[in-house]
């Protein structure tokens, strides 16, 4: 049992959750940079960064099952796989960046744009 073992749970249950955050996770690897809330980009970024290790280190077709798990579209698989590996091949770690851009307009929750180096 872990005790006092906390992550944010964004108001959701866990189902609702891995699919939000799997949505996240598949449009920043297709456009490269989104705007969210900041609960919602500390969220996304440790699974972004295991993705992106996950497709350099394993083996193609273990990755590629890894992958399909969290990324719901076909075509941020092949960005990932073809471009984004190629990209970061020396880099080890540290692929995200988290850019604060002020307060939303309705709510003033912190307003975040988490971005891919």
């Amino acid at each position: 049992m872990r005790h006092q073992v906390q992550k944010n749970r964004l108001a959701r249950s866990a189902g609702p959750r891995r699919l939000l955050v799997g949505n996240l996770a598949t449009s920043l690897i297709l456009h490269g940079k989104i705007q969210t809330t900041k609960a919602r980009a500390k969220a996304v970024q440790p699974v972004v960064e295991k993705l992106i290790i996950t497709a350099k280190t394993k083996d193609k077709r273990l990755a590629i099952r890894e992958v399909a798990k969290v990324l719901q579209n076909e075509q941020s698989s092949k960005i990932l796989f073809d471009d984004l590996v190629k990209k970061y091949q020396d880099r080890p770690t540290g692929f995200t960046r988290i850019s604060e851009l002020g307060f939303r307009a309705g709510d003033a929750a912190p307003f975040v744009q988490i971005e891919l180096l």
